[in-house]
């Protein structure tokens, strides 16, 4: 039977909706390979004040899209001047941006997601500064909780990083490194049809102390090989706190077209207020 727009509500009344997206501001952690975030009031109250007493204020932002919690457009990254699916990079790119491959060609995200708690299955809150998740890693919290990844799934990985968002050093890691995937991980991420793979730090995958981003690998494999879409700088630690295992994931990033990347307030509905 189809359910109705009363069905579908009616499933979600109970639900806890948790904010998945860092908050934006001045100085906040991000990747050294892109432009700051930058907000400033344009207008202020009382700089235009109308015959009725009326006043409004606003601002300018200037943002790099893949700053904050972001998508990562296939687009993004290419291998020998490829993009996904072949495409040559410079055929596609112009000063507006990518004919092919933007953000704009992301179809916005409503469906399942597994989480799985790394941290957790090493019995800590933050999984230590380069540290590198393995498949093994993927497949054993995915035991430990009971859930299977299924082809078209997101999957949210818990590091445990969102934590360290407050000290703006740490979280960057350009000295101790990051944690995140290696290449099996990533592997065994395309051998179990993920759509989407979402982490907590910058780079979403392994950086070792002192490495930078001198080399991505997993960006290959995920964006260019696969075309899986990355989202980085996600707010993980209030949904692992809930110790759930899936979650209903809405996933829309802004849409700027050509855009290799763009910003993003991920939403978890996790049932029953929580329970796993």
């Amino acid at each position: 039977m189809t359910s109705t727009i009363g069905d579908i509500a009616a499933a979600l009344a109970d639900a806890t909706v948790v904010d998945l997206a860092q908050p934006m501001f001045r100085g906040m952690p991000q990747s050294p390979n892109h432009p700051p975030f930058q907000m400033a009031l344009q207008r202020r109250h009382g700089d235009y004040v109308r015959a009725d007493g009326g006043s409004a204020a606003n601002e300018i932002i200037v943002t790099g899209g893949h700053v904050g919690t972001h998508v990562d457009a296939l687009a993004h990254v290419s291998h020998d001047g490829r993009l996904y699916g072949d495409v040559d990079a410079a055929a596609v790119q112009s000063h507006e941006g990518f004919a092919q491959l933007g953000i704009d060609a992301f179809p916005p995200y409503v469906g399942r997601a597994v989480i799985l708690d790394i941290a957790a299955l090493h019995g800590t809150d933050v999984l230590p500064a380069g540290y590198g998740v393995t498949a093994e890693d993927l497949q054993g919290a995915a035991d430990a909780a009971g859930v299977a990844v299924a082809a078209g799934d997101a999957v949210l990985i818990g590091t445990g990083w969102s934590r360290r968002w407050d000290d703006r050093a740490a979280f960057v890691g350009a000295e101790d490194g990051v944690p995140g995937l290696d290449t099996g991980a990533a592997q065994w991420c395309v051998d179990n049809g993920v759509r989407i793979a979402g982490g907590e730090t910058i780079a979403f995958e392994q950086i070792k102390a002192g490495a930078g981003h001198a080399l991505l690998p997993v960006h290959r494999m995920f964006l260019v090989d696969h075309g899986i879409n990355i989202v980085e700088t996600m707010r993980l630690h209030p949904l692992l706190d809930l110790g759930v295992a899936e979650c209903l994931l809405v996933l829309a990033p802004l849409n700027v077209r050509g855009a290799t990347g763009g910003p993003v307030r991920p939403l978890a509905l996790v049932a029953n207020g929580g329970s796993s």
